[in-house]
């Protein structure tokens, strides 16, 4: 991916119980479990897709949340 393909948005624009929802509904794979937490986000759009992505909370290894329609 080149950095031109990547947008960077502002995660701390949203408001905060969006963004707590954000960061209290996760999935990692590293642990296999749900709702674990993440923290230090990050927000970006790739080809109109917006995801943020974090450190899970528990494992410290990445998470990633893809928004859909239903969440914009």
């Amino acid at each position: 991916m080149t950095q031109s393909e990547r947008i960077e948005r502002d995660f701390t624009a949203r408001d905060s119980e969006e963004q707590q929802a954000f960061l209290q509904q996760t999935w990692c794979d590293n642990c296999q479990a749900a709702d674990l937490g993440m923290h230090t986000p990050i927000e970006y759009e790739i080809e109109g897709t917006i995801f943020v992505e974090g450190r899970c909370s528990r494992c410290g290894e990445p998470v990633y949340t893809e928004l859909t329609d239903d969440d914009i």
